[in-house]
């Protein structure tokens, strides 16, 4: 364990109960665990300026709501990260959720079922919340191939020209990895006339102008028309949102069941998301040393030839192609190494497609991800698995 931090509290890292920690393995789990999985990417989950407004947010309102947005629920906390958000995304309005899966599913049910003889176009590889969402909205669905504009070309040119059409994609795609080709299909849907419906669950806060996203860093961002975003990654809270124009979020305002009829956030994770959003729009210190990490991260793994499946962001899926080894290599990194990254198999990956999900956070030190990767490098060989 020592070898994998250099004796300080690298926020995210530690995890001092190993019970926390599943393992099927039959060693002994060391007492502290280094998370190399989490999702709170920029370390802002514990970051004293989050904390801080939390604990005064709690103080002064206490720890709920009170009821759903629409009876007593809102909180001049939830209307105030709505407005940081709308203009963090250069968008007219911003619509909070309890949850990134809520904002998705409830979003697209709405914009999609809608939409008047509407034909809906999704990657293939998108979330879960957004295929649940557009099956809810019972809109007619064509799913092009992943990142493939050239197929979501050829499905947008078969389509009759005169129905309503939704481009629904993602920026960062959470398992691969990779990043879509946004200027290409944002051309597309101008030329389709399509409106747009971009995650960007796994950018907001890592990318672009202010933590933005792609979207935002290519330029773009005006040419998509609603962007969806999570506050519970680089935000390090909870709840998600949506931001476009006045008029889409307002239908969804009034006819989104996943809003109307739930508890809104808590008014101190909505303080705590405005203060994490304010202070990332202000420091890019955080999204240089994530990149930094992950750019280590990759270096390391092509001189010791480990599989990984697209370096375009900061998620670094190590491609191991078998369950029971991937299974394998997570245990043996926790029990050999106190490092915990979660195997991940079917159904979030198709069969014989198993990753490794790792995320080099910001908060990492260089010295810890030389030593996770020459961990790694270990078991890679103790296993037999086969090098790029």
């Amino acid at each position: 364990m020592d070898e994998l931090g250099d004796g300080r509290r690298e926020f995210l890292e530690i995890g001092r109960l190993a019970g926390r920690f599943p393992a099927a393995s039959a060693h002994a789990v060391p007492s502290e665990i280094a998370v190399w999985c989490s999702n709170d990417y920029l370390g802002m989950g514990q970051s004293p300026v989050v904390l801080t407004a939390m604990k005064e947010a709690i103080d002064e309102f206490g720890a709920g709501s009170g009821g759903s947005r629409n009876i007593g629920g809102t909180n001049h906390c939830h209307v105030q990260l709505e407005n940081e958000l709308a203009d963090l995304h250069g968008k007219e309005s911003a619509l909070l959720f309890s949850s990134g899966y809520s904002a998705n599913d409830g979003s697209l049910t709405v914009l999609a079922g809608r939409l008047d003889d509407g034909i809906v176009f999704s990657d293939e590889l998108n979330h879960a919340s957004i295929i649940d969402g557009l099956r809810h909205s019972r809109a007619e669905k064509h799913i092009f191939r992943h990142n493939d504009v050239a197929h979501l070309e050829e499905l947008l040119e078969r389509a009759d020209p005169s129905r309503p059409k939704l481009i629904v994609l993602e920026s960062v795609y959470s398992m691969s990895g990779d990043i879509a080709p946004l200027a290409e299909i944002a051309d597309l849907a101008a030329r389709a006339g399509a409106m747009t419906f971009l995650d960007e669950v796994h950018a907001v806060g890592m990318y672009g102008p202010q933590g933005a996203g792609i979207a935002a860093r290519l330029g773009l961002a005006d040419q998509f028309t609603v962007i969806m975003g999570t506050l519970a990654k680089g935000f390090g809270t909870a709840g998600g949102y949506i931001a476009g124009p006045a008029v889409l979020v307002d239908a969804v305002r009034s006819f989104s069941r996943a809003f109307i009829f739930t508890t809104s956030l808590a008014p101190a994770i909505a303080a705590g998301a405005l203060a994490a959003v304010r202070h990332l729009r202000a420091s890019q210190e955080e999204r240089d040393a994530l990149r930094a990490n992950a750019a280590l991260m990759y270096g390391l793994l092509r001189e010791r030839r480990i599989p990984y499946l697209s370096d375009d962001s900061h998620i670094v899926s190590v491609l191991v192609a078998d369950e029971k080894k991937c299974k394998q290599v997570a245990e043996l990194l926790l029990s050999r190494h106190g490092a915990y990254v979660q195997a991940i198999n079917a159904p979030s990956v198709r069969p014989g497609e198993e990753i490794l999900r790792i995320a080099p956070s910001a908060v990492h030190t260089e010295a810890s991800v030389h030593a996770f990767t020459r961990a790694l490098d270990d078991i890679w060989t103790t296993l037999a698995l086969p090098r790029a």
